[in-house]
């Protein structure tokens, strides 16, 4: 007589990896779940530099899944794209909804910074030489509005009440949402020039 459990096992079984791997609307995973999916990788398409720890993984989780093939588009564009001679300009990936922007320049001084954040793109930023410092902090930290926001820029310029400092190098790369002020390329130990490519995600 056949044994009963051992379909019932194997479908339960079937279900727990079709949860794991498969579902494609992480709002209602826990912090844990999308630690978990996000530290399993996969989603970076090959492409070998690690995100720093600044990264919103739960934030990152619902945009990937909302707009999947634009992300494996910008993980393979840098993977498979000779990044240090890039040429300096805008790279279009899929028109207006991904493109990348190269540019070279010269860290400056915190004191001329402000921070910055968008509205409709997500900023996957890495520098592929040189080094600089970063400012990040939640949005709900805002301190005030230096500059409105400014739709066909995609920019608000602000203070914030606290945040952080990161360094960025090519060891590591940094994704900035909606929900994240940042003030890139301030100057650190370094005054070298630094060579960054911003992968530009629309949201919608």
């Amino acid at each position: 007589m056949k044994n009963p459990i051992l379909p019932i096992m194997a479908v339960i079984s079937f279900i727990g990896l079709c949860g794991c791997s498969g579902h494609t609307d992480p709002s209602g995973w826990s912090q844990e779940k999308a630690d978990r999916w996000f530290e399993s990788g996969g989603w970076e398409n090959g492409w070998s530099v690690k995100p720093d720890r600044s990264v919103n993984k739960a934030l990152f989780a619902k945009a990937y899944f909302k707009n999947r093939d634009r992300w494996n588009r910008a993980f393979s564009f840098l993977k498979n794209s000779d990044l240090a001679n890039l040429e300096l300009a805008r790279h279009d990936l899929d028109g207006d909804h991904l493109y990348a922007m190269v540019s070279v320049y010269q860290p400056r001084n915190p004191v001329d910074a402000k921070f910055e954040a968008h509205r409709k793109y997500i900023d996957l930023q890495y520098v592929a030489s040189g080094s600089e410092l970063i400012g990040i902090a939640p949005l709900a930290s805002r301190d005030s509005i230096l500059q409105p926001y400014d739709a066909t820029k995609d920019v608000e310029l602000l203070s914030v009440k606290r945040g952080m400092t990161a360094r960025a190098t090519p060891a590591s790369f940094f994704i900035f949402f909606p929900e994240d002020a940042h003030m890139p390329g301030l100057k650190g130990e370094s005054n070298a020039p630094v060579r960054k490519i911003v992968v530009k995600i629309e949201m919608n």
